[in-house]
């Protein structure tokens, strides 16, 4: 969790560095990795989930992202629900086409995680190891977590391991393995806390 490291590259919708190489090293090697969203929002060359599923994981993805620029910029819950809506869910955007979102559920995990922020800052804060504090997580970290510990709190609907496994994915689309299992750590501990 810092500063970028040499090679690494930066969404358009987040300023947080992604842990992917500047260039893809599959089969399309002549398409620059920096022109690519995070993979968790990219839809899949082969589909192996159910629809719902991938539109589940593109609001969770959308949602971290919505979240991040509500707490960098203000923007007013309205006015960046409205922007998610018409220009992000399922736009294509620079040639590449986002996964269509479950944008039911991108709004209740966007301002559900804005509403609650309060009682979420203090279940983190409260798992957080001693000296830690939340100010001191990068933005897109506190994001993840923020979004993801409401999902635990508020929907009951969605079992705990998939939550937590959710999150390990978005925050793979952001960070190395160690960030991602800062993750797995943190929502489990909140898990067993507020789903027991």
């Amino acid at each position: 969790m810092g500063g970028p490291l040499r090679g690494e590259r930066y969404t358009s919708a987040l300023s947080a560095p992604l842990r992917e190489p500047f260039f893809l090293t599959n089969a399309r090697e002549t398409q620059r990795a920096d022109t690519q969203p995070p993979r968790a929002y990219r839809q899949p060359l082969m589909t192996r989930t159910a629809p719902r599923t991938k539109a589940r994981a593109a609001a969770r993805l959308a949602a971290v992202q919505a979240t991040y620029q509500h707490e960098m910029e203000g923007t007013a819950m309205p006015v960046l629900l409205n922007e998610f809506h018409q220009h992000r869910l399922g736009a294509t955007i620079e040639d590449v086409e986002y996964a269509e979102a479950d944008v039911d559920f991108f709004d209740d995990l966007v301002t559900g995680a804005n509403a609650r922020a309060g009682e979420i800052d203090v279940l983190i804060e409260g798992k957080l190891a001693k000296g830690w504090t939340l100010a001191r997580l990068d933005k897109p970290m506190k994001a993840i977590i923020r979004v993801g510990t409401y999902e635990l709190l508020a929907r009951k609907d969605v079992p705990v391991a998939a939550v937590i496994s959710e999150y390990v994915d978005v925050a793979h689309a952001f960070y190395d393995k160690r960030e991602s299992g800062f993750v797995n750590g943190l929502l489990d501990g909140i898990a067993k806390e507020v789903r027991a």
